[in-house]
């Protein structure tokens, strides 16, 4: 049986986490995460933001994983659920889902992450039924020399009692002081330390993190999502995971690992603030142009759909607007004639892109 290579500790850390540095970090991050958190209320309808930043966060962060799709073949799959699809496009789709279905749990709960959620969040990802490592033999290996660098707790035991901790830490408020965010870091620390699934556990990993900051009204809905930071930073993302446990979380390491975290929330949330604002502008732009070129066709839920739906088609619209498909045909059609969507067909269905709402989408990816 391998032998962990960390002692994880217990939580709260005995550690001084409140440094120069890292207060001076932790305002640059919440001031980025207040504007965002602003500017996110202005859109209409919330579910336009949930839904299609959803989606891009669950390309990049199953990108870190290796798997890899484009734009189009995910909402392609969005719009044919039963047409064929690839396996990437199926596993980003499948982490989709979990992400949401982890923020519905939240809103459900009154504000718990429960460790149920989290072992929901993973039969979802991979499509299976257990939970929590019972067997030993994990291991965590360099992705390009194969050497193992980490082994988690073997233990199913330890793996279940070292969760029970993290639970009760995420969610009880007043067994520690610390601002939410530097919180936010020692909380995806402890749980990809602990590695508690037997797959998986950096997709989980990385939608706890935003759930945590819904958890704790740093943002109303989960749209702040670090993993194209990470993608962008991988080599110091995993140095600086993997430093806290070669040196056992002493000098300065903590600190370093909070630092990376804090700079990775102010950074993602200045580009999600300008794709939100972009967002925006762009359903100004459409709003005040459709009033005056069809001003009979328009209606706030038009426009939503538009913007929630980058790929739609007639039996979006009908179900939106409750309207029959012969109308919600006639609509999509004017539109594509007026070219504020361009029409494409898929064998025998017809389907509608939004294409400046996409654009903005690719740009923000870069």
């Amino acid at each position: 049986m391998l032998k962990p290579t960390y002692k994880l500790p217990a939580l709260p850390l005995q550690t001084d986490l409140e440094t120069r540095s890292v207060l001076k970090a932790l305002a640059v991050a919440n001031r980025a995460l207040a504007e965002l958190k602003g500017q996110a209320e202005t859109i209409p309808n919330q579910g336009i933001l949930i839904d299609t930043l959803a989606l891009q966060e669950a390309r990049a962060s199953s990108e870190i994983e290796n798997i890899v799709t484009t734009q189009d073949e995910l909402f392609q799959a969005d719009l044919f659920p039963q047409g064929p699809q690839s396996a990437a496009t199926k596993e980003v789709a499948l982490y989709r889902d979990a992400l949401k279905l982890g923020y519905k749990r939240l809103r459900e709960s009154e504000g718990i992450i429960a460790n149920n959620t989290l072992i929901d969040m993973f039969r979802h990802l991979k499509n299976r039924s257990d939970g929590f490592r019972t067997l030993p033999g994990t291991a965590l290996k360099h992705d390009r020399t194969g050497e193992i660098v980490y082994v988690p707790p073997q233990d199913a035991n330890e793996v279940l009692s070292l969760m029970t901790g993290l639970e009760r830490f995420i969610n009880e408020d007043d067994i520690c002081s610390l601002d939410p965010l530097i919180k936010m870091a020692i909380i995806h620390h402890q749980f990809e330390s602990i590695h508690p699934f037997p797959d998986g556990n950096g997709r989980i990993g990385r939608i706890l993190n935003v759930l945590y900051l819904t958890r704790t009204r740093l943002l109303d809905i989960p749209i702040l999502y670090l993993s194209r930071h990470i993608i962008r930073t991988k080599d110091d993302y995993y140095r600086l995971l993997q430093r806290v446990r070669d040196t056992d979380g002493t000098g300065d390491a903590w600190e370093a690992w909070v630092l990376y975290m804090l700079e990775a929330v102010a950074k993602t949330a200045t580009t999600t603030l300008e794709l939100v604002k972009g967002v925006r502008s762009q359903m100004a732009e459409v709003k005040h142009k459709m009033r005056q070129e069809l001003p009979k066709l328009y209606s706030q839920d038009l426009l939503n759909n538009l913007f929630r739906h980058p790929y739609t088609r007639i039996e979006y619209v009908m179900s939106d607007l409750s309207i029959t498909s012969q109308t919600a045909a006639k609509y999509l059609d004017t539109l594509a004639e007026k070219e504020f969507l361009q029409k494409h067909q898929a064998g025998r269905n017809n389907y509608y892109i939004n294409t400046n709402l996409v654009k903005l989408f690719l740009d923000a990816s870069r």
